[in-house]
């Protein structure tokens, strides 16, 4: 049976747009409290100003290790445990690797691994304490297969891949699950893809590309299994798409 949401408190990084702000609202219906946290405040405020739920809006650069600090801090301060992350902030870089831009790559490898890797660092000892928690991080169908259009980011999921399976065996006995969802493309600004007639055609018509909600529903139904179940890897594609 799922085990119920309501009450519990979750961070989402990047959640002023995509997956997300898609996370955002459906964990909002479930009950959730949320600390929202990105760099585009004005975003976040939006968002928050939709939800029913209870919400604490933080900028948090996945760069700057005092945001994440201070993200945690807030979360804490104000609801008093953390009982989820998602650690989902990222960024997409592809095309030719020679082409890329040394510093772009270098600013996707801070966020797309340390900071994730610094997010976890900072709340694992919140949960170790509470006995129980959850770390979800959005990795890619990228961190599984070897997809030629994308090298760089292909080797920041194949990390996070690496350090999700690794790091799960470590906590495991603290009452900790690590997990890692990864979708492939998702039909959101990523793609500069936002109007819904052109979603619905390349998602439901074309069967090309994965909604938000497709990606977002599959993390609930990882965070809502019984505390004994570990969904420690969850590839979700589109049904067309030539993965």
């Amino acid at each position: 049976m799922p085990v119920s949401l309501a009450g519990k408190v979750i961070i989402i990084t990047g959640a002023s747009s995509g997956i997300g702000a898609g996370a955002a609202r459906l964990l909002a219906e479930q009950g959730c409290k949320l600390t929202l946290a990105a760099r585009s405040v004005d975003k976040l405020e939006a968002l928050a100003a939709e939800l029913a739920g209870e919400s604490l809006v933080v900028r948090a650069d996945m760069t700057a290790p005092a945001d994440i600090e201070n993200m945690v801090a807030q979360t804490l301060q104000r609801f008093g445990r953390i009982d989820a992350l998602f650690a989902n902030a990222g960024i997409f870089i592809h095309g030719e690797y020679a082409d890329n831009d040394i510093r772009d790559i270098s600013a996707m490898l801070a966020i797309n691994v340390e900071g994730v890797l610094r997010c976890a660092h900072a709340v694992i000892p919140i949960m170790k304490a509470q006995g129980a928690g959850d770390i979800i991080v959005t990795s890619s169908v990228a961190g599984h297969e070897k997809l030629h259009r994308g090298p760089a980011y292909g080797a920041t999921k194949h990390a996070i891949e690496t350090f999700v399976n690794t790091l799960r065996r470590q906590v495991a006995e603290d009452g900790i699950r690590v997990m890692s969802l990864a979708p492939a493309r998702v039909a959101n600004e990523l793609w500069n893809l936002t109007e819904p007639e052109e979603i619905e055609k390349v998602t439901v018509g074309d069967q090309h590309y994965l909604k938000v909600d497709d990606v977002v529903e599959a993390a609930i139904y990882m965070l809502t299994r019984p505390r004994h179940v570990t969904i420690r890897n969850l590839v979700i594609i589109a049904k067309q798409q030539d993965v």
